[in-house]
């Protein structure tokens, strides 16, 4: 095979229609091979001899794209000084764009001996490890264009690829579980008929099946353990892993973009599948460890650990940077995604041991003309001391709002004293955005996420029940602010269904009514259960795929949530992009008129009635005629006005609508204690009883729409 020098960039393997370009950083490496594996696993290995600035590069002319291949570094072993170098191990490409195979836990894949650690293991692992693959860039993106659609206009639906499509039927069995089912025309009318205008998929990122997971029976589901951060993952490919998974999963993003909806994806930069020093040597241990991983300063052997998985990102360091940058621009530019949602986002900020809202990471972000042109999510916790940061990222992003989830959970389950703090959230948590010159939108609101109970579970059951993940039961989060509604799972006490489908109706209807943006968790649209078990990251079976066989109930439940969505896009008062007036406390009231928080007797809250902590009740009047927001054309946007009853008392409240100053005629459009809502008007101060633990919502048309755009 020709070998000619070749180019330093871009990094990775690069064909270009007649031959590919391989380049890879190493400022540990000595010397390093570029290896060529055929379909036997025999190898041919080409020293690369051209080095610029510590990038080794090459051109092939006659490499063509499904040529499997990896890289031997060799360089100095010690690990006491952060260098791990072990050239018996084939590395991965950081920026393989396709990687074929998995690992199978065999010991050559560790650079130490499993019963003498101090000693070096230098067992040859190619035949037990993954591949990197040259792919072909090409692909007929056709009349493609991203929905582009703005954060009030979003309904954000959290998904895994593999366990929305592999019970359905109306995918085909061969492929169900891969992206070409999730592109299938029966999902895509699932979403659109739901009103989902973005999927946020769970990782699809390379990542690793741990050996220990496989060896019990059992699997890394989830996916939270990159190691190939521009390749998608291989094992949701219905048609081969030799860069086929590329194409298919452009062809998913285009489809989902023919039907209006946008491409989330859930990315994992904090840290790595190489995990801690007893890890396996699978690509950046063995490339560069000190540049990509940090290390703790006085004892270089071990990884600084804020993700509880073993390693974090080098976030100081100019090549990890890089390397998270170019991963971030190439699934926008070449793979035409929508946005990120970055898992333990604090990770990112940490330059060094304090979070810092100003870390080099967001500065970059902030001024990339790709990346900031995008929706980007942070997680905002993680482990290490001070993660807990929600509402203290910087203008640009949006949160997950842990907050919101933890408040509309208590008063849910009947939390005395929740009153204050749930008018806060559902306004919009001005009291964690506003001071940041941030919008409401900057809350990602959720009541339940893949980490954690299902919204069915959440009101089935008390305790957590993980006993399938061999664990005995003590992994998974043990707090979890859930109520089982008087029985402990499943039952056949009417009383107790009755209450939970009511209590089911509560939590999605409070979400889709809030301020911010709303993300529904896959499958909790028509009640979908794991058991009991809050942490299904290990269980890629039944357990935790989505169940499509509907009971009337589901039935039930799943109208009712596609009548809440549209309420909610049809209804501007319920997307306002700007915060009501007024004190962030208790959501705020002012002059303006735009908010008004109120007792079931119809009077306005005073401060005393929000710091009660038997009081459970309150009426929420939103001004759909006080919108301070023109329309695209210039006018004033002017929309229906709502009131929203919540009872979170036990016991039957009544409410009486409020004077005329507020309208003079209401009808009721949704109420969770019944699947049909009445249609009768109501009047002024009249009184309607609200059953136990409920919700409605009540509309008004607007009296003047003389000055609408």
């Amino acid at each position: 095979m020709q070998i000619w020098p070749g180019h330093p960039y871009p990094l990775g393997a690069t064909y270009d229609g007649s031959g590919t370009n391989f380049a890879l950083f190493s400022s540990a490496a000595e010397a390093v091979d570029l290896c060529l594996i055929d379909d036997e696993d025999n190898e041919e290995r080409i020293r690369l001899t051209e080095v610029d600035a510590h990038v080794w590069h090459a051109y092939l002319p006659g490499a063509q794209p499904g040529q499997r291949y990896g890289y031997r570094v060799h360089g100095p072993f010690d690990p006491a000084a952060g260098l791990r170098c072990d050239p018996s191990k084939l590395l991965l490409d950081p920026y393989a764009k396709a990687i074929d195979g998995q690992i199978d836990g065999h010991s050559s894949l560790f650079s130490y001996q499993f019963d003498h650690p101090d000693r070096q293991n230098t067992e040859d692992s190619l035949r037990h490890t993954m591949t990197s693959v040259v792919i072909n860039p090409f692909f007929d993106w056709g009349y493609d264009r991203p929905p582009k659609l703005e954060y009030h206009e979003s309904v954000i639906y959290e998904a895994h690829v593999r366990g929305l499509t592999k019970l359905h039927p109306g995918v085909p069995e061969e492929l169900r579980g891969t992206y070409a089912g999730m592109a299938e025309p029966a999902i895509i009318e699932h979403l659109t008929s739901l009103g989902i205008t973005a999927v946020e998929l769970m990782p699809v990122h390379q990542f690793v099946n741990d050996p220990h997971l496989v060896a019990k029976g059992l699997s890394n589901y989830w996916g939270y353990n990159s190691i190939g951060f521009f390749a998608p993952h291989n094992g949701y490919a219905a048609y081969g892993t030799r860069g086929e998974q590329v194409q298919e999963f452009k062809t998913l993003v285009k489809a989902m973009h023919a039907a209006g909806i946008e491409v989330i994806l859930d990315v994992v930069y904090n840290h790595t599948a190489e995990g801690n020093h007893l890890g396996p040597t699978l690509s950046f241990r063995g490339i560069d460890n000190a540049s990509y991983y940090r290390l703790v300063d006085d004892d270089q052997a071990h990884y600084f650990d804020t993700t509880g998985t073993g390693n974090s990102l080098l976030m100081r360091s100019p090549h990890t940077l890089q390397l998270i940058m170019d991963s971030l621009r190439y699934w926008v530019t070449d793979m035409r995604v929508d946005g990120f949602r970055f898992d333990l986002a604090s990770t990112l900020a940490r330059e060094l041991h304090a979070v810092d809202r100003l870390a080099a990471f967001f500065d970059i972000v902030q001024q990339d003309p790709v990346i900031s042109q995008v929706k980007l999510i942070a997680e905002p916790w993680d482990i290490g001391e001070g993660g807990y940061q929600v509402g203290g990222f910087p203008p640009l992003w949006t949160e997950w709002n842990g907050k919101y989830r933890d408040t509309v959970r208590d008063f849910w389950r009947a939390e005395p004293a929740k009153l204050g703090e749930l008018a806060s959230r559902i306004s919009g948590s001005a009291d964690l955005y506003e001071h940041t010159g941030r919008r409401p939108v900057a809350s990602i609101n959720f009541v339940t996420a893949h980490d954690g109970f299902t919204m069915r579970d959440l009101v089935s059951y008390n305790e957590k029940h993980n006993e399938a993940n061999g664990e005995g039961n003590a992994d998974g989060e043990s707090f979890n602010r859930s109520w089982n509604c008087g029985a402990e799972g499943p039952t056949a006490n009417r009383i107790i269904n009755k209450l939970r489908e009511r209590q089911h109706r509560n939590l999605m209807l409070t979400l889709l009514l809030s301020q911010g943006v709303p993300m529904i968790a896959h499958g909790d649209e028509i009640g979908r259960t794991q058991a009991g078990n809050n942490n299904v990251y290990c269980q890629d079976n039944e357990l935790s795929w989505v169940n499509w066989d509907l009971t009337p109930s589901q039935e039930r439940l799943l109208d009712f949530t596609r009548r809440v969505v549209k309420l909610r896009l049809d209804h501007p008062v319920l997307r306002r992009r700007r915060f009501f007036g007024g004190s962030p406390q208790h959501g705020g009231e002012s002059e303006l008129g735009d908010i008004a928080w109120l007792r079931p007797s119809g009077e306005h809250m005073t401060n005393s009635d929000w710091d009660e902590s038997f009081a459970r009740s309150l009426m929420v009047f939103l001004n759909g005629e006080a919108i301070p927001e023109p329309d695209t054309r210039g006018g004033r946007i002017v929309d229906d006005s709502l009131l929203i009853l919540l009872n979170g008392d036990p016991e039957p409240v009544e409410f009486c609508l409020p004077s005329e100053e507020f309208g003079t005629g209401w009808e009721v459009v949704l109420d969770t204690s019944r699947d049909k809502a009445h249609r009768k008007r109501w009047e002024p101060g009249e009184a309607t009883m609200l059953e136990g633990r409920s919700m409605a919502v009540f509309l008004r048309p607007p009296v003047e729409t003389s000055d609408v755009g």
